[in-house]
Protein backbone atom coordinates (compact mmCIF):
# COMPACT_ATOMS: atom_id res chain seq x y z
CA UNK A 1 0.00 0.00 0.00
CA UNK A 2 1.00 3.35 -0.24
CA UNK A 3 2.62 5.82 2.09
CA UNK A 4 -0.31 8.73 1.44
CA UNK A 5 -3.06 6.30 0.83
CA UNK A 6 -2.05 4.35 4.54
CA UNK A 7 -1.26 8.03 6.12
CA UNK A 8 -5.25 9.18 4.82
CA UNK A 9 -7.16 6.09 5.69
CA UNK A 10 -5.40 6.21 9.14
CA UNK A 11 -6.90 9.57 9.23
CA UNK A 12 -10.20 8.59 8.29
CA UNK A 13 -10.50 6.49 10.96
CA UNK A 14 -9.49 8.53 13.79
CA UNK A 15 -6.43 6.42 14.34
CA UNK A 16 -2.03 6.94 13.60
CA UNK A 17 -0.19 5.48 11.10
CA UNK A 18 2.99 3.54 13.15
CA UNK A 19 6.05 2.12 11.68
CA UNK A 20 6.34 -0.99 13.59
CA UNK A 21 9.70 -2.45 11.63
CA UNK A 22 11.79 -0.08 9.67
CA UNK A 23 14.30 -2.26 8.73
CA UNK A 24 12.42 -4.19 6.81
CA UNK A 25 12.18 -4.61 3.12
CA UNK A 26 9.62 -3.01 2.58
CA UNK A 27 9.01 -1.20 6.32
CA UNK A 28 6.27 -2.73 8.29
CA UNK A 29 3.24 0.20 9.34
CA UNK A 30 0.34 -0.37 11.25
CA UNK A 31 -2.69 2.07 12.02
CA UNK A 32 -3.56 2.35 15.63
CA UNK A 33 -4.06 4.31 18.17
CA UNK A 34 -0.02 5.59 19.23
CA UNK A 35 -0.96 6.93 22.59
CA UNK A 36 -3.00 3.75 23.82
CA UNK A 37 0.42 1.43 21.93
CA UNK A 38 2.85 3.56 24.23
CA UNK A 39 0.73 3.03 27.05
CA UNK A 40 0.76 -0.77 26.81
CA UNK A 41 4.66 -0.80 25.93
CA UNK A 42 5.25 1.24 28.75
CA UNK A 43 2.98 -1.26 31.74
CA UNK A 44 4.91 -4.18 29.45
CA UNK A 45 8.41 -2.72 30.44
CA UNK A 46 6.61 -2.25 34.09
CA UNK A 47 6.06 -5.63 34.17
CA UNK A 48 8.60 -6.90 33.18
CA UNK A 49 11.12 -5.31 35.93
CA UNK A 50 8.62 -5.98 38.51
CA UNK A 51 9.38 -10.01 37.66
CA UNK A 52 13.10 -9.18 37.42
CA UNK A 53 15.34 -10.57 40.52
CA UNK A 54 18.04 -8.36 41.69
CA UNK A 55 20.19 -10.54 43.43
CA UNK A 56 23.16 -9.26 46.19
CA UNK A 57 26.26 -10.04 47.27
CA UNK A 58 26.44 -9.86 51.34
CA UNK A 59 29.33 -10.51 52.83
CA UNK A 60 30.69 -11.90 55.74
CA UNK A 61 34.14 -11.77 57.43
CA UNK A 62 36.38 -13.79 59.24
CA UNK A 63 40.08 -13.54 60.86
CA UNK A 64 42.69 -16.62 61.18
CA UNK A 65 41.20 -17.57 65.04
CA UNK A 66 37.76 -16.59 64.65
CA UNK A 67 36.20 -18.55 67.47
CA UNK A 68 33.52 -21.34 66.95
CA UNK A 69 29.98 -19.30 68.19
CA UNK A 70 31.15 -16.38 65.88
CA UNK A 71 32.21 -18.96 63.47
CA UNK A 72 28.36 -20.05 63.50
CA UNK A 73 26.67 -17.01 63.82
CA UNK A 74 28.29 -16.06 60.90
CA UNK A 75 27.60 -19.27 59.46
CA UNK A 76 23.74 -18.86 60.29
CA UNK A 77 23.60 -15.33 58.82
CA UNK A 78 25.14 -16.70 55.58
CA UNK A 79 22.38 -19.50 55.52
CA UNK A 80 19.79 -17.15 55.55
CA UNK A 81 20.85 -15.00 52.87
CA UNK A 82 21.45 -17.89 50.92
CA UNK A 83 17.89 -18.51 51.36
CA UNK A 84 16.53 -15.50 50.27
CA UNK A 85 18.38 -16.07 46.93
CA UNK A 86 21.42 -13.71 47.78
CA UNK A 87 24.97 -14.54 47.14
CA UNK A 88 27.66 -14.63 49.63
CA UNK A 89 31.20 -13.58 50.19
CA UNK A 90 33.42 -15.09 52.95
CA UNK A 91 36.47 -13.30 53.22
CA UNK A 92 39.33 -13.86 55.48
CA UNK A 93 41.52 -10.97 56.60
CA UNK A 94 45.13 -11.73 57.64
CA UNK A 95 47.45 -9.07 59.16
CA UNK A 96 50.73 -9.17 59.68
CA UNK A 97 52.28 -12.45 60.51
CA UNK A 98 49.11 -14.08 60.24
CA UNK A 99 49.96 -14.43 56.12
CA UNK A 100 52.32 -16.61 57.09
CA UNK A 101 49.52 -19.02 58.16
CA UNK A 102 47.19 -19.20 55.24
CA UNK A 103 46.31 -22.73 55.95
CA UNK A 104 44.46 -21.59 59.01
CA UNK A 105 42.25 -19.11 56.32
CA UNK A 106 42.05 -21.90 54.15
CA UNK A 107 40.70 -24.24 56.63
CA UNK A 108 37.58 -22.05 57.66
CA UNK A 109 36.71 -21.41 54.14
CA UNK A 110 36.77 -25.21 53.78
CA UNK A 111 34.51 -25.54 56.69
CA UNK A 112 32.16 -23.55 55.58
CA UNK A 113 31.95 -24.85 51.95
CA UNK A 114 30.72 -27.85 53.65
CA UNK A 115 28.85 -26.65 56.53
CA UNK A 116 26.67 -24.44 53.21
CA UNK A 117 27.14 -27.37 50.63
CA UNK A 118 22.85 -28.24 50.78
CA UNK A 119 21.73 -25.11 50.07
CA UNK A 120 24.33 -23.58 48.25
CA UNK A 121 27.32 -23.88 45.71
CA UNK A 122 31.21 -22.22 45.29
CA UNK A 123 31.29 -20.29 42.31
CA UNK A 124 34.54 -18.58 43.19
CA UNK A 125 36.93 -20.96 44.87
CA UNK A 126 39.40 -20.08 47.10
CA UNK A 127 41.30 -17.71 46.56
CA UNK A 128 44.08 -15.07 47.53
CA UNK A 129 43.86 -11.47 46.79
CA UNK A 130 45.84 -9.12 48.67
CA UNK A 131 45.17 -9.71 52.60
CA UNK A 132 42.75 -11.64 51.97
CA UNK A 133 41.55 -15.07 51.61
CA UNK A 134 38.15 -15.32 49.98
CA UNK A 135 35.02 -17.59 48.25
CA UNK A 136 31.56 -16.75 46.68
CA UNK A 137 28.58 -19.01 47.17
CA UNK A 138 25.53 -18.66 45.25
CA UNK A 139 22.32 -20.11 46.39
CA UNK A 140 21.50 -24.04 44.63
CA UNK A 141 18.54 -23.17 42.24
CA UNK A 142 16.33 -25.55 43.18
CA UNK A 143 16.76 -25.30 46.85
CA UNK A 144 17.22 -21.61 47.34
CA UNK A 145 13.30 -21.06 47.38
CA UNK A 146 12.51 -23.79 49.67
CA UNK A 147 14.87 -23.43 52.27
CA UNK A 148 13.87 -20.69 55.02
CA UNK A 149 16.11 -21.22 58.27
CA UNK A 150 14.34 -20.22 61.04
CA UNK A 151 15.25 -17.08 63.37
CA UNK A 152 17.45 -17.68 66.48
CA UNK A 153 14.81 -15.59 68.07
CA UNK A 154 12.40 -18.02 66.64
CA UNK A 155 14.17 -21.20 68.17
CA UNK A 156 14.76 -19.51 71.87
CA UNK A 157 11.73 -18.25 72.03
CA UNK A 158 10.13 -21.87 71.49
CA UNK A 159 13.25 -23.40 73.81
CA UNK A 160 11.34 -21.00 76.27
CA UNK A 161 8.12 -22.04 75.87
CA UNK A 162 8.88 -25.58 76.51
CA UNK A 163 10.45 -24.82 79.52
CA UNK A 164 7.94 -22.88 80.64
CA UNK A 165 5.12 -25.79 80.68
CA UNK A 166 4.95 -27.96 82.78
CA UNK A 167 5.77 -31.46 82.68
CA UNK A 168 2.83 -34.63 82.94
CA UNK A 169 4.07 -35.73 85.91
CA UNK A 170 4.95 -32.60 88.27
CA UNK A 171 1.63 -31.31 89.96
CA UNK A 172 1.05 -27.58 89.36
CA UNK A 173 -0.08 -25.89 93.30
CA UNK A 174 -3.31 -23.46 92.84
CA UNK A 175 -3.21 -20.35 94.71
CA UNK A 176 -5.49 -21.71 97.44
CA UNK A 177 -3.18 -24.47 98.88
CA UNK A 178 -0.65 -23.39 101.90
CA UNK A 179 2.31 -24.60 102.09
Amino acid sequence: MDTRDAIARAREMGLDLVEISPQAKPPVCKIIDYGKFLYEQKKRQHEAKKKQVNVQVKEIKFRPATDDHDYGYRMERAREWLGEGDKVRAAIAFRGREMTHRELGAKILKKLTEDLADISEVEVAPKMEGYQMFTIFHPKKTEAKKVAPAAPKERVEKEKREQRQPKEKEVVKGDDEIF
